[in-house]
């Protein structure tokens, strides 16, 4: 079943995107053991890198977006390959602190508000894209549209959320991102601002039952336009035995004979999938043999 959107004005002049992440955020959950506040920021977080993957043109390309704080629960990594499938982790999962002064899940608490927004494209070329801004709220949305207006000159409205069920589990998850065309007037930016302001959560929408294109409709009231995209975005991580192998190469010879003599079984985990990689000493002199041939 689809759960993404991306559809054009039928003047040209904005794109918006839609993403249900339910799934996505809830499978996160569920490898991390992410406490409530920690699925929020995670999932908002793992929601907006989809929207950027699918932005990029090549096959092999991908984007990193961090957010970097000074809260309890630490930095936030989350990745997108081209066609917007996710992988992610936050550094302290089980951090829990008191709701908000609304009574919400307080990500601004949780990730700081002071850091930066970190965005790495690999366009598989020789150098990474790198671009980098100030966190300006921690509620991630906003610090995403103010690093699109600073870093890439692109006015940009951005809406993220994750509802948690009282088991923990995820009980809506999703955004919305709307970007202007070169030549649009400039007064498109804050009228979608103001009808906003008016309309339910991102997250209350979904869990109301709203399609992707139905809140589409709502955000952006008398703007038409046209689908030109639909499909299914998930969460998947793409480790394997190989590229764990390239990480362990590359922490240098003397650290990899080093394991090989201190412990008969080296297990390495996967960051992003929790999925548990084990070589034997002789696995590990094996790398090193291939590490002097090269």
């Amino acid at each position: 079943m689809n759960n993404f959107i991306k559809v054009i004005s039928d003047d040209g002049f904005l794109t918006a995107y839609a993403l249900n992440s339910k799934e996505i955020v809830e499978e996160a959950r569920r490898i991390h053991g992410t406490s409530p506040v920690c699925s929020a920021a995670l999932g908002r977080t793992l929601t907006a890198v989809s929207f950027m993957g699918g932005m990029l043109k090549g096959e092999n390309e991908s984007v990193t977006l961090q957010i970097k704080g000074d809260g309890p629960a630490g930095s936030i990594l989350t990745v997108s390959d081209s066609r917007g499938n996710v992988r992610g982790y936050i550094e302290n999962p089980y951090v829990d602190i008191p709701l908000n002064s609304i009574g919400k899940l307080d990500v601004a608490g949780a990730i700081g508000r002071n850091g930066y927004v970190n965005i790495i494209k690999d366009l598989d070329l020789r150098a990474p894209y790198i671009g980098s801004t100030p966190i300006i709220s921690g509620e991630i949305a906003e610090d995403i549209t103010y690093y699109y207006a600073k870093s890439e000159q692109i006015p940009t409205v951005c809406a993220l959320g994750v509802l948690v069920d009282i088991d923990l589990s995820i009980k809506a998850a999703g955004g919305y991102l709307i970007q202007l065309m070169p030549g649009a007037p400039d007064n498109i930016i804050d009228s979608l601002e103001n009808s906003i302001k008016d309309i339910s959560a991102i997250s209350t929408m979904l869990n109301n039952g709203m399609s992707l294109i139905d809140i589409l409709k709502t955000v952006l009231k008398d703007i038409p336009f046209t689908v030109i995209e639909e499909g299914k975005r998930e969460y998947k991580c793409n480790c394997s035995t190989e590229r764990i192998e390239r990480a362990l190469l590359s922490i240098g010879e003397k650290e990899l004979t080093k394991m090989a003599e201190e412990q008969p079984l080296t297990e390495v985990t996967c960051q992003f999938c929790d999925k548990k990689y084990s070589f034997s000493s002789d696995d590990l002199m094996n790398l090193i043999k291939k590490l002097k041939k090269n």
